[in-house]
């Protein structure tokens, strides 16, 4: 079913046509709310409701921009509001709960047979340290950022995704690589991992 078809019969209500919009763009809506995110549960209940919003909201779908976009848009606002909403939850998550985390991601890592378990573990704490530096970028700087390194956006359709300029988006980009080479480049320098 052509992306006119799906979304036409999600006009008319069309369950079969729901059903392929999610088949197709699933893991894209979860990467993305992924990539803002960092946990994949969350993410995955976030783009739940993000199907939930494009099954209630279609009717208003102008097709001024192509689906996808559209999908991005809406994953991208609701994530920015599950960690607006759950800031205070993420900084103050319980110190138990941090350590259990780690101990099962030691014992997973100690398992796997691909990869020395202290590179998998150097890896994985280098991953938590660009995640932590990305987090802190200005929200915008880092929607254009997630959108174009996680989600390999190009510049023009991530400018559609944010309603600006892709001149404004190349900006954000800019500003945001920039940020991040200063806060990882204090960190690899103290030898942080």
């Amino acid at each position: 079913m052509s992306e006119t078809e799906i979304i036409h019969k999600l006009k008319q209500g069309n369950e079969t046509a729901f059903k392929e919009l999610v088949e197709n763009y699933r893991n894209m809506v979860v990467n993305t709310c992924f990539g803002l995110i960092h946990n994949t549960e969350d993410a995955e209940d976030v783009a739940q409701d993000v199907f939930i919003e494009v099954f209630r909201s279609v009717e208003n779908f102008r097709a001024d921009s192509k689906l996808s976009t559209w999908l991005y848009r809406i994953a991208v606002n609701r994530s920015l509001n599950f960690i607006r909403d759950n800031k205070k939850r993420r900084w103050f998550q319980s110190f138990d709960d941090t350590i259990e985390a780690k101990k099962e991601e030691l014992n997973r890592l100690s398992s796997s047979d691909s990869e020395n378990p202290e590179t998998s573990l150097e890896n994985s704490q280098r991953a938590l340290i660009l995640h932590e530096a990305v987090d802190s970028l200005p929200e915008n700087q880092r929607v254009a950022f997630t959108l174009n390194k996680y989600e390999d956006l190009p510049y023009k359709e991530i400018s559609e995704v944010m309603n600006l300029s892709v001149s404004s988006v190349e900006s954000l980009i800019h500003r945001a690589k920039k940020n991040l080479q200063k806060k990882l480049h204090h960190c690899y320098k103290k030898k942080c991992i």
